[in-house]
């Protein structure tokens, strides 16, 4: 397994063991200049993430880190994109939706991804090079690298004829882009349940096969997504751009992804 997976998997579990110390705890919430909610937990996993990325060669683009310029990052050829808590409002209602995103990305394209559920201690890490993508279910945060490895099932997407189309979303609030998108598919002569998941999550629903297609017609950060698409692509599933029609990319000058769709 290549070692930069290897760090990011276990900084991801070493993260995650400390999400849920706070989890357990009666937390404060503190709310950012961009309006989103930070609690201790952002902040705590952040810094165990950055001790165990630090070690390696390239930098860091964290949410919770202070963003370099880009006069600078423009140079980065290799860069990791890292959201220590994906879906901290998922985190406050304590509902159990939300991850641990680490993704290390080369000339803008995710190479290596891990995404962490630290309530259910399910990971998903993958290679885009070598084309593999696992999912393992562990009894701890404490699990040993080795073991993840022995308990990894490789991902399986679903193939591109089904129905109904399984279609990721929110179950109590779509957009209008998405309502379009829906009734396109329809159109078709096919039938569409929505599949809801909070934070990161709806992209392992595409990659493991308990879903077909993503539509994300609002607006996300590179770091909400990069991990995401690493373990897509790695399984051969696309995300691409509503924009420029081809797969996102990343180290962009402004972090603001455009809309996108998660796709076989």
């Amino acid at each position: 397994m290549n070692k930069n997976l290897q760090i990011a998997i276990q900084a991801s579990l070493e993260a995650g063991k400390v999400i849920m110390q706070v989890y357990d705890t009666a937390f404060d919430v503190e709310i950012k200049e961009d309006k989103s909610p930070l609690t201790e937990a952002d902040k705590k996993a952040n810094d165990i993430i950055n001790s165990f990325l630090i070690k390696t060669e390239f930098p860091i683009i964290s949410e919770e880190n202070k963003q370099t310029d880009y006069a600078i990052r423009k140079n980065w050829q290799t860069c990791w994109v890292v959201d220590p808590v994906d879906g901290t409002k998922e985190f406050i209602k304590r509902n159990g939706e939300f991850t641990v995103n680490i993704a290390l990305v080369k000339d803008g394209k995710p190479e290596l991804g891990v995404i962490y559920v630290p309530v259910t201690k399910t990971i998903y890490f993958a290679d885009v090079t070598t084309k593999e993508g696992f999912k393992a279910e562990l009894k701890s945060h404490d699990t040993s690298l080795e073991e993840v490895i022995q308990l990894a099932t490789v991902l399986q997407p679903k193939g591109p004829d089904s129905n109904p189309v399984e279609v990721v979303g929110s179950r109590s609030h779509m957009s209008e882009e998405t309502l379009n998108f829906i009734e396109t598919i329809k159109k078709e002569g096919k039938e569409v349940e929505v599949v809801s998941k909070g934070s990161s999550l709806k992209f392992c629903l595409i990659a493991e096969g308990k879903a077909d297609v993503y539509p994300r017609f609002a607006p996300t950060m590179e770091w909400d997504t990069a991990a995401g698409q690493a373990i897509c692509n790695a399984v051969g599933v696309q995300v691409i751009s509503q924009e420029t029609n081809e797969s996102l990319l990343y180290n962009k000058e402004n972090l603001l992804n455009s809309y996108f769709l998660v796709r076989k």
